[in-house]
């Protein structure tokens, strides 16, 4: 970091606590010994998950085997629940941009309660369902659906063995990638990292195949510095919501921001496209109001805009941009640029970072244990006697 980096970030971080009457600094780790040591430990350890999940799927020929029974597929439909939903977002824009076919992300639970409405739109799309665990509720109820219309399926998990291995017609495995925190890191970038490489496989591209295998080494760098920065950034800093905004590919991920710091840190966070946030929601926008910008190279210069006009508003601003022109700097009380000599889709996972460790340390200064939020369990699951069937009833129920 440049010395006027530094000198920026100082008075940015003075300004900051002026402005903010609920800034309050405290040791959130008081009380709760290696709280959050895990969730830390699975963040830091992307790069090198990525670059053993990669081997590990070449080694196995995971994706020659999709591309043996599916490689004809004129569509792609991603499912999944809460962050996998999101990965699924995130990995359906990189197979429509990269191999220029149909790709849509569902939740599962919109298949289980409305199949007929989805199927419909979805077409002959190959389902590829997500599950960190491979025991999410939903997720096996929608295999379950997809494989008694005669549907065959791709699954991706990180946990070995489990019942949507099992239950897929091509199973992908990233036992690499699995957590032992509540929350999903590692897991989540590992698996849309992998989906990406399967998009580049449908393509044939071998150009963002090997910009995805080289995005673990150019990744690595980042976690030298970023853990401190935005350590120091949640420990001077209390905002009452935090808002995340990003375009195209970044939406998901800007949605798995807002999930991240609501998990870990139990704040109030909401996600939009980043333009949508003009049309009503700005009305919140304060100093207490934490606007986290993922500016994208596509949409820069309308972004931009956005994030200038947000700032004469009067919010506060957080910016994850690959490069930043000095209108963006003007306009971001800290800004993070990853300078990552990679194409905007190979870039996807390391965006991630930063809204993982906002969120820990956003925790931990409240005294909390992101590695065991509260109200959370690693598996969600429901009523194992409540079939598919039970979820998409197609009998009218009685007005109340």
């Amino acid at each position: 970091m440049s010395d006027k980096t530094k000198s920026d970030e100082t008075k940015m971080f003075d300004k900051t606590k002026t402005a903010s009457t609920s800034a309050q600094p405290a040791d959130g780790r008081t009380g709760l010994p290696n709280a959050g040591a895990k969730s830390e430990t699975e963040i830091l350890s992307q790069p090198q998950c990525w670059a053993d999940c990669l081997a590990d799927v070449h080694a196995k020929a995971s994706l020659s085997a999709v591309i043996d029974q599916f490689g004809g597929a004129e569509g792609w439909l991603f499912i999944g629940c809460g962050s996998s939903y999101y990965v699924a977002l995130a990995a359906a824009a990189t197979m429509a941009r990269v191999a220029g076919v149909r790709a849509h992300a569902i939740p599962a639970s919109e298949l289980l309660l409305y199949p007929d409405l989805t199927l419909a739109a979805a077409g002959d799309s190959v389902p590829i369902l997500i599950s960190r665990s491979g025991r999410t509720s939903e997720v096996l109820k929608a295999s379950d659906l997809l494989k008694s219309r005669n549907i065959p399926t791709v699954a991706i998990i990180c946990a070995p063995g489990q019942p949507l291995e099992k239950q897929a017609t091509v199973p992908i495995v990233l036992p690499h990638a699995d957590e032992q925190s509540t929350v999903m890191t590692r897991s989540f970038s590992s698996m849309l990292l992998i989906l990406q490489q399967l998009a580049a496989t449908v393509a044939n591209d071998s150009d963002f195949s090997r910009s995805i295998q080289r995005t673990p080494t150019a990744a690595a760098p980042l976690l030298q510095t970023l853990p401190a920065r935005l350590k120091h950034f949640a420990d001077t800093w209390t905002f009452s919501n935090y808002v995340c905004l990003g375009q195209g590919p970044f939406y998901g991920l800007a949605c798995e921001y807002a999930l991240k710091v609501a998990e870990m840190s139990v704040s109030y966070s909401q996600s939009f496209h980043a333009l949508e946030f003009r049309h009503g929601p700005k009305s919140i926008v304060s100093a207490e109001t934490l606007l986290i910008f993922l500016l994208s190279d596509s949409g820069y210069l309308a972004e931009r805009e956005m994030l200038e006009e947000m700032k004469s508003l009067g919010a506060t601003t957080l910016v994850i941009a690959n490069k930043a022109d000095a209108r963006v700097r003007a306009a971001s009380d800290l800004l993070i640029e990853l300078s990552l000599d990679l194409p905007e889709f190979a870039r996807l996972a390391p965006t991630l970072f930063a809204g993982q460790l906002l969120g820990l340390y956003t925790g931990l200064r409240k005294g909390l244990d992101p590695d065991s939020p509260r109200n959370l369990t690693r598996v969600v699951t429901l009523d194992e006697n409540l079939s598919s069937d039970d979820l998409s009833s197609s009998e009218p129920h009685p007005a109340r």
